[in-house]
């Protein structure tokens, strides 16, 4: 692969960064930089009605907490800047007018009341009215093909409204090939003379992402299956100006966990799990999407979770640095199909990436919670806390459900467990456990654990009778680490005072 590859992410600033994105996003990111090539990101801003003025900010943010900036873009190595299509309106005009000079284009004043009534009489004769080679120059159609220059001019400079339209060549066999589907073909008599610049001054996305993409030097497109129907529109265009064509590549859609259709913000709100990966708030309605970032997922195992989604690598493996991936990262081994997201997917890779983060780093996360509840507690104690818990934590947020013993004693107790394990004669034993452990000098783990089946082996006492018991007194339900490794981190005072607690409330 040569080494000036170029690829771009070009996303409408309409709302928040969707998951399926961010895939496209790292996709490209993987693929530049496996070939030492370059990641732009450019805003596509032509649609000025749906704008939203933070949607650019969050995708920025949104691609730095993923681990994935871009190399250029808005505000950075503006190489061939701008990179907001909004501030380019005027260059794109320039080249609509190349392709009325050259024939490739032209003029079209049809209102929209009059294409509806097109729409609508096709209809009643059971047809589809298409705006193209089988009616542009039949008269019924208002455009620059059946009416002469110096109407046409008379018409633009009295203001009427009008759009430009790609004229698409007639009884053509249109030859493609995409990176992941392989070879296409269609006929362009069954497509469409496309718009592209408005009478308002700005460009449709056909148009500007041509332009960009060309004046940006891009090698390869690689976007959502959204875009094929587009492919060959764009491929014409590139032939019209004269111009190389990039490489394309169409990603597979990301679907729905159940059912078919792709995946939405709303079966994030169905199913409980969030469809962005930061939180958003709507600045007309005030609503908080939920975020990846703020639910507690790690960056690094939301993004190996994402890269698997439509892409593998051919083996078994599935945990993944972002080195990683991007040494192994292949267009050829993305799947053509919809790849379906699975919520437990996405907690089994949170969970894969909290067993190798770090101790001090969850330590300090949990130090952060412990203090919002109110609790202080030393970083070495808290350290041992996660160490003992962070197996069977799928969140940091898990934490406290996990060990909130350790930190509290228990007011509460599984009333379940208690009918099956607190007998007639357990608060007894209770009692002559209290006594041992009293006793006992070195409170060690270990040393805690050897004497206290010793106690209960010479008193011919059943395991059950006490180990039960003595879990319900000390965490006020069967669960939890290592019995006296709990005794240990708590103390002797502690796990008697909780004992006798129990007793007295049993």
């Amino acid at each position: 692969m040569e080494s000036n590859v170029r690829v771009r992410f070009a996303p409408s600033p309409t709302g928040p960064l969707h998951i399926g994105g961010v895939r496209t996003a790292l996709y490209n990111y993987l693929f530049a930089k496996k070939h030492k090539g370059t990641f732009v990101l450019r805003i596509e801003d032509t649609d000025q009605s749906r704008y939203i003025k933070n949607a650019e900010k969050y995708i920025i943010d949104a691609l730095e907490w993923c681990n994935i900036p871009f190399d250029e873009g808005p505000g950075k190595n503006e190489k061939f800047g701008p990179y907001r299509q909004s501030e380019r309106k005027t260059l794109y005009k320039n080249y609509a007018d190349i392709l009325i000079k050259t024939g490739w284009a032209y003029y079209a004043f049809d209102t929209s009341e009059e294409l509806d009534a097109h729409r609508k009489g096709h209809e009643e004769s059971g047809k589809t009215f298409i705006y193209n080679w089988h009616n542009r120059t039949k008269g019924r159609l208002v455009n620059s093909l059946v009416m002469d220059a110096s109407k046409v001019k008379a018409k633009i400079s009295a203001g009427e409204n009008y759009v430009i339209r790609f004229k698409t060549p007639q009884d053509e066999i249109l030859r493609m090939e995409d990176e992941i589907r392989g070879n296409i073909t269609i006929d362009t008599n069954t497509l469409d003379d496309k718009i592209l610049f408005k009478g308002d001054g700005m460009p449709t996305y056909h148009l500007a992402n041509i332009v960009d993409d060309h004046l940006m030097k891009i090698s390869h497109v690689i976007r959502g299956e959204e875009w094929l129907p587009s492919m060959p529109l764009h491929i014409l265009l590139y032939q019209a100006f004269g111009w190389n064509t990039p490489k394309f590549a169409h990603l597979p859609l990301l679907l729905k966990p159940i059912g078919k259709g792709k995946l939405s913000k709303r079966d994030g709100d169905k199913l409980g799990f969030p469809v962005f990966p930061l939180a958003y708030t709507n600045e007309t309605s005030g609503d908080i999407s939920r975020g990846y970032k703020e639910d507690g997922y790690f960056s690094e195992g939301f993004i190996n979770m994402l890269a698997f989604l439509g892409w593998n690598p051919g083996t078994e493996k599935e945990i993944f640095s972002l080195e990683e991936l991007i040494q192994e990262f292949d267009l050829k081994r993305v799947s053509k199909s919809g790849a379906k997201f699975s919520p437990d997917k996405a907690h089994w890779f949170n969970q894969q990436y909290m067993q190798t983060t770090a101790n001090s780093v969850l330590t300090d996360a949990y130090i952060t919670v412990l203090k919002e509840k109110g609790i202080t507690k030393d970083a070495a104690f808290v350290s041992s806390v996660v160490a003992s818990i962070k197996e069977r934590a799928v969140f940091v947020n898990d934490f406290w459900s996990l060990s909130s013993f350790f930190f509290e004693s228990p007011k509460e107790f599984d009333q379940k467990a208690v009918k099956k394990n607190w007998k007639e004669d357990t608060s007894e034993l209770m009692c002559r456990l209290i006594s041992v452990l009293s006793a006992i000098e070195n409170f060690s783990s270990e040393n805690t654990e050897k004497i206290v089946k010793e106690w209960i082996t010479e008193n011919e006492i059943s395991f059950g009778k006490i180990m039960q018991p003595l879990r319900l007194s000390l965490v006020g339900k069967l669960a939890g680490p290592h019995l006296f490794d709990i005794i240990k981190m708590i103390g002797k005072q502690e796990t008697v005072q909780r004992i006798t607690y129990a007793v007295e409330k049993l």
